[in-house]
Order: structure tokens, then sequence, then C-alpha cells
């Protein structure tokens, strides 16, 4: 089989397409045959060894997927069986033409919902779902701002937050981006600069500060963010975009009462495994029930990742970049 291999840590430029030969699954595995592969930004970091996970070398990048099982290791049984189709969910592994995986981390795609909506779906709006339900308990009427609205998590929370009845301001680096985030849902959107987005915030909710800010950008928008919560207000930390992590000034969290909230959906998948699957049966079922659009920005082949990684890398994506083995 081919697979984009990770030997030696670095750049796009620093992978390779190997021929390994097709792996067999073990006991409470099954074989998956991957259709497509989707990428994220962490991508990014993980093949430079800038990401929390660090694996061995060698490794194939991309950590979600969608294929259809041909075989199940000894001790493998239902609810999956040979054929069906099925969502990969892991911290990394999935840009190859196979995979054995653990039973765990499989989820059957439902008729109604594409192989390339599913591929896409588990990490984002993954994320976006156990942050916002599970962290934030983001309740209808309540105000949310999603900084870097139009890339990938940015906007299945743009999604998500319609979806439990919030009212959602967008933020992104132009009109374009913003226009992509009200095709999703939206109710306002704000092109966005550290200096302007705490006062924008606040005037956009007549004073009072939005109730919840999910941030995967941080650097030098997230303070002035925090800034911009109202009391007992939410901020969720996703991820790092703009390459620099803050530093939160903590007398704000206590004189306003701030929730300051970790995301970290790949923890959270090993350690509630039951609620991590919940959520990925009621994400599929909302995209089946045409609820949730799963936005692709493109599918590459997989000789093509260096192109599919720049776009991610410079931050151009508007929805999930996918390979095809």
């Amino acid at each position: 089989m081919k697979a984009l291999l990770c030997t030696r840590l670095g750049g796009p430029e620093d992978l390779s397409i190997e021929t390994l030969p097709d792996p067999v699954p073990g006991p409470g595995e099954a074989l998956v045959r991957v259709s497509v592969a989707g990428l994220n930004f962490f991508d990014t970091l993980i093949i430079a060894g800038k990401y929390q996970v660090k694996p061995e070398l060698p490794f194939s990048p991309g950590g979600e997927a969608c294929g259809v099982v041909e075989a199940l290791g000894p001790g493998s049984s239902a609810p999956l069986a040979v054929g069906d189709r099925v969502i990969v969910h892991q911290k990394f592994g999935t840009c190859r033409e196979r995979l054995a995986v653990g039973l765990r981390h499989l989820t059957p795609v439902p008729e109604g919902v594409s192989d390339e909506q599913a591929a896409g779906l588990t990490i984002t709006y993954g994320t976006s779902l156990h942050a916002l339900r599970d962290r934030a308990r983001l309740q209808p009427g309540e105000t949310l701002a999603v900084l870097g609205a139009s890339g990938g998590v940015g906007l299945a929370a743009v999604e998500l937050g319609r979806a439990l009845g919030a009212r959602v301001i967008a933020c992104a680096s132009s009109e374009e981006k913003l226009a992509v985030a009200r095709r999703h849902g939206a109710d306002e959107g704000l092109v966005y600069s550290p200096d302007t987005l705490k006062d924008a915030l606040r005037g956009m909710t007549g004073g009072r500060g939005v109730d919840v800010v999910y941030d995967a950008v941080g650097g030098d928008f997230a303070e002035p963010a925090l800034r911009a919560l109202a009391w007992k207000g939410r901020f969720l930390v996703v991820g790092f975009a703009a390459g620099e992590i803050p530093r939160l000034p903590l007398n704000l969290v206590l004189l306003k009462g701030i929730d300051v909230q970790g995301v970290h959906w790949g923890v959270f998948l090993e350690q509630e495994p039951e609620a991590h699957q919940a959520n990925q049966r009621q994400l599929l079922a909302w995209v089946a029930e045409g609820r949730l659009t799963a936005q692709v920005h493109g599918v590459y082949p997989l000789e093509d990742y260096a192109a599919a990684l720049g776009i991610l890398k410079r931050r151009e994506a508007v929805g999930k970049v996918l390979l095809r083995p």
C-alpha cells in the first residue's frame, strides 16, 4: 500500500510517499481501506515536532478519515461488519491506503452522508461540539464569538453555535471569509484586529460583552477577546493558529468570574469514549438531516500533500482540506 510518511521532522517538503506492506488487524481491530483522509492545521505542527503529540518516526500525518471495513481482527465483532463505511478518529496515521485501527476509534457512517463530509467531520466538529456543549454548556440565546471563523474548526463552531441556539458573531481577517461564515449560520461578522476586538465585541452586545469566546487563534487576539467577555463568561482555549501561546491576565478572570476552559479533544476521546461516540453519532445525524454542511475546501490526490498542507499552513483553508489515497 501507499503511505504518506514523516521520516524526519520538518515541513511538507520533508515528507515522502512510500510503499509499505498492508497492515493486519489485531484483536479488537479492523482493517480499514481509506477513501478520504482529513488534514488539520495541527498536522503542520506534528510533522515539525511542534505539537503536544509527538509520534515516533516514521509516522503518517492525518488524524481522521472515512473508509470501508475490509477485515476484522480476532475477537472483533458487532456493531461493525465487513463492508461498513466508517469514520476513523486517531491522533495521527490516516494518510495511507489502509490502516489497522481499534474498534473504539471507528463510528459507522449513515446513508446520506458523503465520504468527503464524513472524513472531515470528526476532529473539527468533534472538537467544537465538545467545546460548546460539554465544556462551555452554551445555552440558547447566549452570544458566542468565534475567532478564526472561516477555518475548519471555526466554521464548525459557527454551525454548531447556531444549531445550539446561540447568537453567533464570526470574527475573521477579511470580508470574504466573513461571507463564508455567514453562509454557514453566523448572525453577524467582524473583521478583527487585536487593537479593536474588545471594543467591537462589546459594542455589538450593547456593552454587556459576549457569553462565550471560542479561541482557536491565540496570539495577540486572546487577551482582548477575554476582556470582551460578560460576567461569568467562558473562554474556550482551543488552539494557537497564530503561533504564539498567550499569557492571560488572571486578575480579569477573578474580577469578572470568568471560566477559562481547556479543550483537548484527543484526551477527551481517550478519557470519555462513550461521550465521544455519542457526540460523533449526533454530528453524523445532523449532517444526514442537513443541519450541518461539513464544508470541504478541497480534495487533493495523496501526491499533492505538499500543496494541501501549504493551504493549511498559510491559513487559506475555508473548510476541510482532504487527501485521497
